[in-house]
């Protein structure tokens, strides 16, 4: 896909977000496009976080507006969101630590899991016949992670890689179309990074996924992302190809170095 012709699916309009007088998001702006991979990076503290947060609504700015497709999401409480297609991972870890791994990939399922007490208690067959599609889903995404010599184990007892790749499973049975994922190689070592970076370019082009991703990682930001916006205490200071931010001196001043 050109991303130059590409549709705006995401629009992030003179976000203003404050903490107690301390400003922590000031008139950011920016787009992700269809089929892209959006890069986030700064020092800690710039807001990055912040930005996932206001898009997911865990968060409310106090100016500017957020539109996804054809919804404003400003006011849109979080637990909407996964039902017009946003998903989404933490930099902590958040599961299920006693449930297993596809005990885990089904709860990304509940919002789609659509039904009453009465339907769950006898187990109604049209109940029954929406939980084996649920199942099939997870199963595929055990399948498309390389999960599923894990499937039955307990996440808590898990490697802390693997936990990763957990979550990004959970997100992904959400069938998101655009998935915000805040440092989902943090603390791993270099074949762990290596395999979430391929997972997440499969994700981008087997699903058709906009991607926002929030690493620490400069070698791999450069190497998968499409475009990268860089903060800097809140503020956007540049936003571009990895070739322009690169090069771009602002960046290497606040940010990259000599």
């Amino acid at each position: 896909m050109v991303l130059s012709e590409a549709k705006s699916e995401l629009k992030f309009e003179k976000i203003n977000l404050s903490f107690g007088g301390v400003a922590v998001l000031a008139d950011v702006s920016f787009e992700v496009k269809e089929g892209e991979i959006y890069g986030i990076i700064g020092p800690n503290g710039a807001g990055k976080t912040s930005i996932l947060n206001c898009v997911s609504g865990y968060y409310r700015p106090s100016k500017g507006s957020i539109s996804y497709l054809d919804h404003e999401l400003t006011k849109m409480p979080s637990h909407h969101r996964p039902s017009i297609g946003v998903g989404r991972t933490f930099q902590n870890i958040e599961l299920f630590k006693g449930l297993t791994t596809i005990q885990n990939l089904l709860m990304g399922r509940h919002h789609l899991m659509k039904s009453n007490i009465l339907a769950q208690a006898i187990y109604l067959w049209w109940y029954r016949r929406k939980e084996i599609l649920h199942r099939k889903t997870a199963e595929e995404v055990l399948d498309f992670l390389e999960m599923t010599q894990i499937r039955n184990n307990v996440v808590g007892t898990l490697a802390y890689g693997l936990q990763k790749r957990v979550q990004l499973g959970q997100a992904l049975c959400m069938e998101p179309r655009l998935f915000l994922l805040d440092e989902p190689m943090a603390g791993m070592n270099l074949e762990e990074k290596e395999d979430m970076a391929r997972f997440i370019l499969d994700i981008n082009e087997e699903k058709n996924a906009a991607i926002i991703l929030i690493e620490h990682d400069m070698e791999v930001v450069m190497d998968i992302c499409d475009r990268i916006m860089v903060l800097s205490f809140g503020v956007k200071i540049a936003d571009g190809t990895p070739d322009e931010i690169r090069e771009d001196p602002d960046v290497i001043k606040a940010y990259l170095g000599d």
